[in-house]
């Protein structure tokens, strides 16, 4: 109970909490401690004394009547005094005023030495979870770079970030993708829960389309200083993503500056992914302009926005020649499922009439004019 204070700064500085938030929880553990070793029906105060640094322990009792019925009560009559037995301690005493009796827990042995360590363990790791809790919480979003500690039966993964351990469910992981102990990766942070049994618990992914927007702002200053926007973002993990971007200075583009000279930044964020293709749209608030980019690199005839009772845009009807529909839906339809995760409308696809016969036209027109000239050299 000496030098409390003492213990308080020791702690502090190894947990790296805050001074006053320490006391705080020694307090409680105080308090509680008093509960369970004195009786758990008083009330408890503690406080520091800041001159000799000692706790020091109150137990508040409650001045009553002297034929108040829970003074006749074993369990907590404890807690309440009489007028007339107040009134020997203090003349001004009245009615439902409040006296503080000092107890000590020292007086009640190892019993209680015990459970004050306890409870002070219990308290102080608590604070610690809610710091990290917080710490953590802020950082959903964003992204986190730590070593594999572990790979379990189920494929999870879990990486040692600092002075925590996050776990990457296999369900979190690009498709194909494969780590062993000692392995440096870098995710961002999905989800953090704490709870009494677990403690912590950090959930990462390199999944989330989030995940493609922190690397970009890593790997593009354009976009860590905010010149370039990311407005959305969609993606089929280790496969392809198409992201929209908006330039903020008229001097700047959007694209270009994203992708690099040469493609070397969006090369290398594609390398961190896996080798998934990543697709570089320019922003527009129109609907039809953007669905039109979006549906690269098909070529779009027309499109056609219905919106809803709100006047929200949820449905494109967008017409195409017959030969670009293949081109419109991708491999395995990926390429309109990205659209319509990037836009968040339903697209649907209609064939341009007479696109078929325009086209066979056209090439007859062509082969005409190469043979024509052709003759012209013969």
């Amino acid at each position: 109970m000496e030098k409390i204070l003492d213990i308080v700064d020791a702690i502090a500085h190894e947990k790296g909490l805050k001074p006053e938030n320490v006391i705080e929880a020694l307090k409680t553990a105080f308090v509680q401690t008093a509960k369970r070793v004195i009786n758990p029906n008083f009330t408890f105060e503690a406080d520091i004394d800041n001159q000799t640094k000692k706790m020091h322990l109150f137990q508040t009792i409650i001045v009553v009547a002297d034929d108040d019925e829970r003074l006749e009560d074993e369990e907590i009559s404890g807690g309440y005094i009489s007028l007339s037995d107040a009134k020997k301690l203090d003349e001004d005493v009245e009615l439902e005023d409040q006296l503080q009796i000092d107890h000590s827990l020292e007086d009640y042995g190892r019993t209680a030495a015990g459970r004050l360590h306890n409870e002070i363990e219990y308290h102080v790791q608590r604070l610690v979870e809610n710091e990290l809790y917080n710490k953590y919480n802020s950082k959903i979003g964003t992204i986190v770079t730590g070593r594999v500690t572990l790979v379990d039966s189920d494929q999870n993964t879990y990486i040692e970030v600092d002075e925590v351990r996050a776990v990457l469910p296999m369900k979190n992981r690009i498709k194909g993708e494969v780590f062993k102990v000692g392995d440096l990766l870098k995710a961002v942070v999905r989800r953090v829960n704490i709870d009494k049994q677990n403690g912590i618990q950090i959930e990462l992914s390199r999944t989330s389309p989030k995940f493609l927007e922190q690397l970009l702002a890593l790997e593009v200053p354009e976009i860590a200083d905010g010149v370039v926007l990311i407005e959305k973002a969609a993606r089929i993990p280790g496969e392809r993503a198409k992201i929209a971007l908006l330039s903020m200075h008229p001097q700047v583009d959007a694209v270009g500056a994203t992708v690099g000279v040469k493609g070397v930044r969006i090369n290398a964020v594609s390398e961190e992914l896996l080798g998934e293709n990543i697709d570089c749209i320019e922003y527009t608030s129109i609907p039809e302009l953007f669905v039109a980019r979006v549906m690269s690199p098909a070529i779009i005839s027309h499109i056609e926005i219905e919106k809803d009772e709100k006047g929200e845009a949820v449905k494109a009807i967008v017409t195409l020649p017959s030969d670009q529909k293949s081109k419109a839906i991708g491999k395995s339809g990926i390429n309109i499922r990205l659209a319509s995760m990037l836009t968040g409308m339903t697209i649907e696809l209609v064939e341009q009439e007479g696109s078929t016969a325009q086209g066979t036209a056209q090439e007859n027109e062509q082969k005409e004019s190469v043979d024509a000239l052709q003759a012209l050299f013969s």
